[in-house]
């Protein structure tokens, strides 16, 4: 992950942290909406930037060494 998509992707944990202490959701469907909300935080920061910026902020980058990176693809076809 970039620093950009780690940062996004903290916000929308750290908004839907926020919006479950607020709201006190039970059950699935009220935990799901309010992780659908602090996901909507993060996208609509993420677009912003893009926006401002005219770049994407998600990439295609993987920052595993490459030795790393064919050892977790072979795991993942076993």
């Amino acid at each position: 992950m970039t620093d950009l998509e780690l940062i996004f992707s903290m916000l929308g944990e750290v908004s839907t942290t926020e919006i479950v202490k607020t709201q006190n959701p039970e059950g699935f469907t009220q935990n799901k909406k309010a992780a659908k909300q602090g996901g909507a935080v993060a996208g609509n920061a993420r677009k912003e930037l893009e926006s401002r910026t005219g770049e994407k902020v998600v990439s295609a980058d993987n920052y595993l060494p490459e030795a790393k990176k064919n050892k977790e693809l072979k795991k993942g076809k076993e």
